[in-house]
């Protein structure tokens, strides 16, 4: 399976509410998403484990250059180093929280997809501009 999320950073110990491993990765919408799992209350004295995806609000990622970038409080983009992503009291936003999946490389084809989705969606876009551009031409060359 080919991989369209590229992984950042990969913590044992975190600042995240879980004692799990939270792996941080780039998707080509730019933004910067958290996979982590955590454990929840099934009923009486039964847990089980469900994984969470979320966006963190801080970070943004170049993902034709695989770089991650911070915005300083002048809003300025700045390069930082792949470990910076775990911080602590991170501002994150929960997009998804999967309890039927069974393992990290289940949650992760779920955001796999959502990349493959985006590269996709990116693509057809930057079609739809050249073909505009060559019916413009088509159009000039025509009437001239």
């Amino acid at each position: 399976m080919e991989s369209f999320a590229r992984l950042i950073h990969k913590s044992y110990m975190t600042y995240l509410p879980t004692k799990m491993p939270v792996q941080f990765y780039g998707l080509p919408d730019g933004k910067v998403y958290i996979l982590y799992a955590k454990f929840f209350k099934v009923g009486y004295e039964k847990s089980g484990l469900e994984f969470v995806i979320a966006e963190h609000e801080e970070f943004s990622f170049d993902y034709e250059k695989g770089q991650l970038i911070q915005y300083d409080s002048s809003m300025n983009k700045i390069h930082v180093y792949s470990e910076t992503v775990d911080k602590p009291n991170p501002k994150i936003k929960i997009i998804k929280v999967f309890r039927s999946t069974k393992s990290f490389a289940e949650a992760f084809e779920h955001l796999n997809e959502k990349a493959k989705k985006i590269l996709k969606n990116n693509i057809q876009e930057k079609q739809i501009e050249v073909d505009t551009d060559n019916e413009e031409l088509n159009r000039k060359s025509a009437s001239a």
